[in-house]
């Protein structure tokens, strides 16, 4: 897509559509959206002409699972952000990632790297024969804040080469990026930016040390090795990576036995004796929904919280812990949210695997009874019995006969 098709009337407003989902309560959607048609046709005319520039961010803080400082870009960037980011960028920046590169990305997620990790926990298992081993864990001072520019951009530069996108797309993104030291963690584009930064460094692990079991989540990864002088050599070279991309590893670094577990994703993951993998849900989460409950019961019955409102938020945390070995966790604090509604409360089953995997598992079961039914000679589901060709007199040549 170029730069005139991405400021086209239908493409801003697409990237409107895309803007307002699940934020349609919110005053600055509501407003945008009563003059959706003018507002996106002023963006259009804006956009085209060069002198959109973005609008001031609303900062506040996060406190899950740390301190954060939030920069939200106003509505009209956001819708600017879509229509360039699902049209243009993501496909050209996502194209080269590995695998085991989590984050920000269709089909991906916190939940899909904590299955890789369960995975290649297993894996090492069966390769070793046994649980131990020795596990590198990594984590970039102030990440986002601490993103070069120069650097960005060059990598910028090159994949707009390499991708022939048009350069006034690039001249866009600047815009986004010179709005602040380091990257804002509010814009969609800073999620894909970062993610590219450390790309080179993702194939570098993976294909100059040959490193299979690695994964990264942004700016959190782990190394699995049986060797521990093996994982101290490599700790000093990615210490002159980092350097080489102006960053640094923080005070979590360290290098650990396997045993000791794997704290990654919001949880900790252990590899026990017979090969299997346990994970338990971290205690920052536990104390979280423990400090909601206290909160709720506080709340409910002076009116300041719905029933809905309560059984919404902590199915969306049963949600999250159900990834985990965390049953009896979950029904036990099911049971306190019970006391509190006067409704029975339903957790989920335990969830092994991503969507993508389990529909994939379908799919192979599926072909698998196919071809047993194919080996014993029944019929498939899907055969039928050929029927004799009709045609009608109009269109029946000589030496044919018209079947009725």
């Amino acid at each position: 897509m170029t730069f005139e098709e991405l400021c086209s009337f239908e493409v801003l407003y697409n990237g409107y559509l895309e803007a307002r989902k699940r934020k349609r309560a919110k005053a600055a959607t509501a407003q945008y959206e009563a003059n959706a048609l003018a507002c996106t046709e002023k963006l259009s005319h804006i956009l085209s002409t060069q002198k959109y520039r973005p609008s001031r961010f609303e900062t506040f803080y996060v406190y899950e699972p740390k301190k954060r400082l939030v920069q939200a870009p106003a509505f009209v960037d956001k819708v600017v952000l879509h229509a360039v980011t699902d049209n243009i960028i993501y496909d050209a920046i996502t194209s080269s990632f590995i695998r085991d590169n989590y984050a920000s990305q269709k089909g991906k997620g916190t939940h899909d790297g904590l299955m890789r990790l369960k995975q290649q926990m297993v894996d090492y298992y069966r390769k070793t024969g046994s649980a131990d081993g020795w596990v590198l864990k990594c984590d970039v001072h102030h990440f986002f804040a601490s993103i070069d520019h120069d650097l960005l951009k060059a990598k910028l530069q090159r994949l707009m080469e390499r991708k022939d996108i048009d350069w006034q797309v690039y001249y866009l993104l600047c815009t986004y990026i010179d709005t602040t030291p380091g990257l804002p963690l509010g814009y969609q584009t800073s999620q894909l930016f970062a993610l590219m930064f450390l790309d080179e460094f993702d194939h570098i692990i993976k294909e100059k040390y040959q490193i299979k079991r690695y994964g990264r989540y942004m700016d959190d990864f782990f190394v699995i090795l049986p060797d521990k002088a093996e994982l101290q050599r490599l700790l000093k070279d990615v210490q002159a990576l980092m350097s080489e991309y102006k960053l640094e590893l923080n005070d979590k670094t360290a290098i650990f036995p396997l045993r000791n577990g794997i704290d990654f994703l919001g949880f900790h993951s252990y590899l026990t004796e017979n090969g299997g993998v346990v994970q338990k849900l971290r205690q920052e989460s536990i104390n979280r929904i423990r400090g909601r409950i206290k909160k709720w019961r506080r709340d409910y019955p002076e009116g300041k919280i719905s029933k809905e409102k309560i059984v919404e938020k902590f199915t969306s945390w049963d949600a999250h812990a159900a990834h985990g070995d965390t049953h009896s966790l979950r029904r036990k604090y099911a049971d306190q949210v019970e006391e509190i509604i006067g409704e029975k409360v339903k957790i989920h089953r335990k969830i092994n695997s991503t969507r993508e995997v389990r529909a994939k598992r379908r799919l192979k079961q599926y072909k698998n009874i196919m071809k047993k039914r194919e080996l014993a000679g029944e019929p498939s589901p899907f055969s039928f019995s050929p029927q004799p060709i009709r045609i009608t007199p109009q269109g029946q040549q000589k030496g044919e006969t018209w079947q009725q």
